[in-house]
């Protein structure tokens, strides 16, 4: 490769990856074709092709045979002892809920001073798919409302346009989705919390699309916060009544 090629080809690789910074293109999204990722780019396919080897070569991208190229998980899966500790520990749960209210008061104070157009047609989206569930009249399915509930938060975090952010909570999505589940499992039965669950969604919502950065801070973080507080809640009244019962037995 002369001097002159591999300088277009580092040029093309930046451009991709500056695509990827800003969300334009995320983890597990299929690249365009090369005549049109060529067209948007401005460079001729052979130097497109030239950039993305530079791509693969540093695991930005992936290919597949007969597929097509795919922007790479840019963060490792979850930890499977992370994973053990959670499902075995249910104490963990404000563990992650006290990272849930750092990563995502700020994501979704971002989200609604850089949030695009694009970015709150998904979030509404992903509200309205999370709203439908709650309000059909079949039997919810919380391990299906966990996934929407995530995927809504995490549409939020995206539309952050800060890629460290996106990249750290999509590391976090199986312990997530338990969290979340361990939560609605907990809290959802429960026609004042869930009520209150839903309001408090909607504030969120609402804050990041009429960009409100203040207020879809403070709203995230009191979502995070109400979830604890009613969870220790329940757990301390179970304590009462299991010390409550254990004295009747003659304990």
């Amino acid at each position: 490769m002369t001097d002159e090629v591999r300088q277009i080809a580092d040029v093309v690789a930046e451009r991709i990856e500056t695509l990827i910074l800003d969300g334009v293109l995320k983890a597990g999204q299929r690249l365009p074709s090369e005549r049109r990722l060529s067209e948007k780019l401005g460079f001729s396919r052979s130097a497109l092709r030239e950039g993305l080897k530079l791509l693969r070569a540093r695991g930005i991208i992936v290919t597949e045979h007969g597929r097509g190229s795919f922007v790479a998980r840019l963060m490792p899966e979850p930890a499977a002892p992370l994973m053990h500790l959670f499902s075995e520990h249910p104490r963990t749960i404000y563990d992650l809920l006290e990272v849930r209210a750092l990563l995502e008061g700020e994501s979704a104070r971002l989200a609604a001073m850089r949030g695009t157009e694009a970015d709150f047609i998904l979030i509404r989206r992903r509200y309205e798919a999370m709203v439908a569930l709650t309000q059909s009249e079949d039997p919810i399915e919380l391990r299906e409302h966990a996934r929407l509930d995530h995927a809504f938060h995490l549409a939020v975090c995206e539309a952050s346009h800060n890629p460290v952010l996106v990249h750290t909570l999509q590391s976090l999505t199986d312990l997530l989705i338990s969290s979340v589940f361990a939560s609605l499992n907990n809290l959802y039965h429960r026609p004042v919390q869930k009520r209150q669950i839903d309001r408090q969604h909607a504030r969120l919502f609402h804050a990041v699309i009429d960009r409100l950065p203040e207020q879809a801070r403070r709203a995230a973080v009191e979502h995070i916060h109400s979830i604890r507080d009613n969870l220790q809640e329940i757990e301390a009244e179970e304590q009462r009544i299991l010390r409550a019962s254990m004295r009747l037995n003659g304990w």
